[in-house]
């Protein structure tokens, strides 16, 4: 397969160490891309839940595959998240290609974007981060019996099934949470000058231009390797939300077309 080169590539939330980590697939989506720019946008390895036996060959190659990107020429910007927090005391260390960050700003083509990953929103982890942490344990666990009910389901000839984006979806305080994180973060990007706000965290691949009282901004969310499986790409002045099932379709030789296409213009 051909190797996709563009600008920037923004992945999140990737939660190394953990059950719910489809590293496998995400080592395959990094092999289909060489972008001049790499932002890892928080909780990419999962210190909070790391499990050591878990840490299987494929999680250690994904860091791997990182690492070899960057000798080839990538520039690689670690932006820490709530998971991996332990990371923000080595802020603003570079080594080689590689730097870590709490936060980007970068200028794309004449307008300033933002990236973040978003944990600051979350009132639940700045006032009892254990209550957050008992919540991510009880988030893995249910990732576990949907891989379990997934595998039920395929060997039964029936289509897979989400039960944490059924809950999200149908829990209005979840839907009220995701709306609010949303506009806050363009409001304040707005306030700031940034035409794009590019998020991670609450683990919903996402763009849409959000128009506010105070001016409009493009509102960006690069998702997970978790449930989602998606990242975000910026070339020739457009964002496009890619989800690895469309690598898996260009691989079974149908045309390669991304999930969402925003023209920034």
């Amino acid at each position: 397969m051909k190797k996709r080169k563009p600008e920037i590539v923004v992945i999140s939330d990737v939660h190394l160490g953990t059950f719910g980590c489809h590293a496998k697939e995400l080592l395959d989506y990094l092999k289909t891309v060489q972008p001049k720019k790499l932002i890892l946008n928080g909780d990419i390895i999962d210190i909070w839940q790391f499990r050591k036996s878990y840490f299987h060959n494929d999680h250690l190659e994904v860091i791997k595959r990182f690492i070899d990107l960057s000798t080839k020429g990538t520039e690689i910007i670690y932006l820490t998240g709530n998971h991996d927090e332990m990371l923000r005391k080595f802020s603003n260390t570079k080594l080689g290609n590689i730097q870590i960050l709490d936060k980007l700003i970068l200028d794309l083509d004449g307008k300033k974007a933002w990236f973040f990953h978003g944990d600051i929103f979350d009132v639940s982890i700045q006032n009892a981060k254990w209550i957050a942490k008992l919540g991510g344990w009880g988030y893995d666990l249910l990732v576990l019996l949907n891989q379990l009910l997934n595998w039920v389901l395929v060997k039964s000839g029936r289509r897979k099934y989400s039960l944490s984006g059924r809950i999200k979806n149908s829990v209005k305080s979840a839907k009220k949470f995701i709306s609010s994180f949303e506009t806050t973060a363009a409001e304040l990007a707005i306030q700031q000058g940034y035409k794009f706000v590019i998020c991670g965290h609450i683990h919903q691949p996402r763009i849409v231009r959000k128009v506010l009282n105070n001016g409009t901004c493009l509102y960006l969310n690069s998702g997970d390797w978790v449930e989602n499986l998606t990242s975000l790409e910026y070339e020739n002045k457009k964002w496009k939300l890619v989800h690895y099932s469309d690598i898996v379709e260009e691989r079974a030789s149908k045309p390669f077309v991304a999930a969402t296409t925003i023209f920034a213009s």
